[in-house]
């Protein structure tokens, strides 16, 4: 049985749900522990065979604490069959959704001492009901923007649940 550390930097949930949905499609050959990396102090990850970090864009970023948890633990991860996805709104969008043309994971790639094996890139949800005032006014006004839902009453989930079961074949494969 392999064992998978699953590391999360997540805003909403839906990455942890992503991550959650790969660990169910990884299967019963796989154990997998999953750790906020927010929380999590000092990994073990010679305890594992796989690395999976899964991270949202909240305001156009990725939190700084996942490039602070990336820096100290670099060479670990480097030295890992590691992968890592990316979860945002603009991925709703063609063209907008993959590792080569998403702005965010580009961004990434380019601020991360850490060059992951496999990349991935998958369109969020937007729940507006759950959002404080603040929030939901500023994504309200960023989806007008962008020519998204705006209607305040709703939540649409965008991730596309078959790109994540591929990405789960893609990662056992590492």
């Amino acid at each position: 049985m392999e064992k998978v550390l699953m590391l999360h930097s997540s805003c909403e949930g839906q990455t942890i749900k992503i991550l959650k949905y790969i660990a169910q499609e990884l299967g019963v050959d796989y154990h997998c522990d999953i750790q906020d990396i927010h929380q999590l102090p000092a990994p073990n990850f010679s305890e594992y065979d796989k690395v999976l970090i899964g991270a949202s864009v909240r305001y156009g970023h990725l939190n700084k604490k996942l490039y602070q948890f990336i820096e100290r633990h670099h060479e670990s991860l480097a030295a890992q069959k590691a992968a890592f996805y990316c979860v945002n709104l603009t991925a709703r969008k063609p063209g907008k959704d993959t590792p080569e043309t998403s702005v965010y994971m580009q961004k990434f790639l380019k601020k991360s001492v850490w060059q992951p094996m496999l990349l991935e890139v998958f369109a969020g949800a937007l729940r507006y009901p759950r959002y404080n005032w603040f929030d939901r006014t500023m994504i309200q006004f960023i989806m007008r923007m962008t020519g998204g839902e705006t209607d305040t009453t709703k939540e649409v989930e965008y991730t596309d649940w078959r790109r994540v079961s591929a990405f789960s074949e893609a990662f056992k494969a590492l």
